[in-house]
């Protein structure tokens, strides 16, 4: 089974917060979970952001993405290429849901990488992007 995770599902997996003993139950079953330059990206971002708020200290934002490295060298987490036909089926997404769903670029984007990799599965806590996922044929959580 292969799992395309969004930045939602990653922070709750690495940081923790109300949906973290889901998000850690669900690598039970060693799943092949893709990882994309733009997930380290947004998930560093993220990370960062709940050091802006004060959610965390910088220490902590530092553990959190070498424990993302530490999941990269040990395969827990996939590194593949995000492929470069994402973009086209994210523009192609917005033109069939945003106006119904609101989703943002950001979201599509996930959504259509999961389809570009050809995903089992799309993994996210993020309600407006599972809808999307599921619009598009995924099976979400």
């Amino acid at each position: 089974m292969t799992i395309y995770p969004d930045t939602s599902f990653l922070v709750s997996l690495y940081l923790v917060d109300r949906h973290t003993s889901r998000a850690q139950q669900k690598l039970i079953q060693r799943p092949a979970i893709l990882f994309t330059q733009f997930h380290r990206a947004e998930l560093t971002h993220a990370t960062y952001q709940h050091v802006f708020r004060g959610q965390i200290s910088e220490a902590e934002a530092r553990l959190a993405i070498a424990n993302v490295d530490r999941d990269c060298r040990a395969n827990i987490l996939s590194e593949i290429a995000l492929p470069a036909t994402a973009f086209e089926t994210c523009a192609d997404l917005a033109k069939r849901h945003v106006a119904t769903l609101g989703v943002r670029t950001l979201d599509s984007l996930h959504v259509a990488a999961a389809l570009e990799l050809k995903a089992d599965r799309f993994w996210t806590f993020d309600e407006r992007q599972g809808r999307l996922a599921e619009a598009e044929g995924l099976t979400t959580n």
